[in-house]
């Protein structure tokens, strides 16, 4: 296929940008075959009237650009015209074929949902990430952060969105969903999400964040009692649940008081892991805020986004072992 003047003037170019290395990256280290052999038996053939659907590859490669620059479907439409880096990454010649339009994106959307694919997406990484050693499995780091979501009336039916709910955290009340996650604690790559309302307690949902072949689990203070609750008396783990922040204040300046401090602060370290996603997913993602109306929308979305997470927080090891000819 010849080169356009557009692709040769791109290429040309000495300075590589930050969108051009972060997208070189995901190509580098996303498991596009087997994205594809995931979704390829729910995603519509070319046979049958009208216009043939845009290959899988192609949208593939859009809605992870999608996620990981946090734009809506008329944003990534107007991305693909706009950013040439964009552009090359997709694989599309606008000198050569128009871009998918916001609806194709929409129904893509729309058939990920239906048969929770952004899951099988999420699982299809994590097996890829875990064929390379990346997950030990033997701890566990379970968190939630808040995500707001739209409290505003000024809609068709002059409601808010009844599957959110306002918290409390600190002195402030927000309004939206949780993303409970656990996370392994030798890797720092995500296992498991889940997705509520964001007035349901983090320790409610923590058994349910295990994949059941850990030994410890580490949790904040506001996993304190985890371990009396019903669904978890039986477990073969060890809780590892920080203590109260008003409490460790008052640890007494003795040799017992100093050892309880050097265990919180181990513990605390090893909790820390937990924060890199959330990072990657609110700050480099740009997903601080939910973008469609119900929890089950929402939830099948942040599984796309802890999977790319996973990639770019395992991406350097990834590109070393691929220079290393190992990947």
């Amino acid at each position: 296929m010849q080169t356009s003047f557009s692709e040769l003037e791109y290429a040309a170019k000495k300075k590589q940008t930050r969108r051009d290395r972060f997208l070189s990256e995901i190509e580098a280290v996303t498991p596009w075959v087997e994205l594809e052999k995931a979704i390829a038996p729910y995603y519509p053939s070319s046979g049958g009237r009208g216009r043939p659907p845009i290959g899988l590859v192609l949208m593939l490669r859009i809605y992870s650009a999608q996620q990981c620059f946090g734009l809506s479907d008329e944003g990534t439409e107007d991305a693909l015209y706009d950013s040439q880096a964009i552009g090359r990454f997709v694989g599309v010649d606008l000198g050569r074929e128009a871009a998918p339009d916001a609806t194709t994106l929409l129904k893509l959307r729309h058939l990920l949902e239906a048969h929770q694919l952004t899951e099988s997406i999420f699982n299809t990484i994590n097996a890829h990430l875990a064929e390379k050693g990346l997950f030990l499995r033997e701890g566990t780091i379970v968190d939630a952060t808040l995500i707001a979501a739209a409290p505003s009336t000024k809609n068709k039916n002059k409601k808010r969105d009844s599957e959110m709910h306002q918290a409390k955290k600190g002195n402030q009340w927000h309004f939206g969903m949780k993303a409970h996650i656990g996370v392994d604690a030798q890797s720092g790559l995500v296992h498991t999400v889940i997705g509520t309302a964001a007035n349901v307690h983090d320790i409610t949902q923590a058994q349910a964040l295990l994949h059941g072949g850990e030994t410890d689990v580490f949790g904040d203070a506001g996993y304190q009692g985890v371990e009396k609750r019903e669904e978890n008396l039986a477990l073969p783990v060890t809780w590892h649940v920080a203590i109260r922040p008003g409490k460790r204040k008052a640890l007494p300046n003795t040799t017992e008081g100093e050892l309880l401090e050097r265990i919180e602060h181990t513990k605390a370290s090893i909790r820390a892991k937990v924060e890199h996603p959330f990072h990657v997913v609110k700050n480099l993602f740009r997903h601080r805020k939910a973008r469609y109306k119900g929890l089950a929308k929402n939830t099948a979305q942040l599984f796309s986004l802890f999977g790319f997470a996973n990639l770019m927080l395992a991406r350097r090891w990834l590109l070393n072992a691929h220079t290393q000819g190992t990947f």
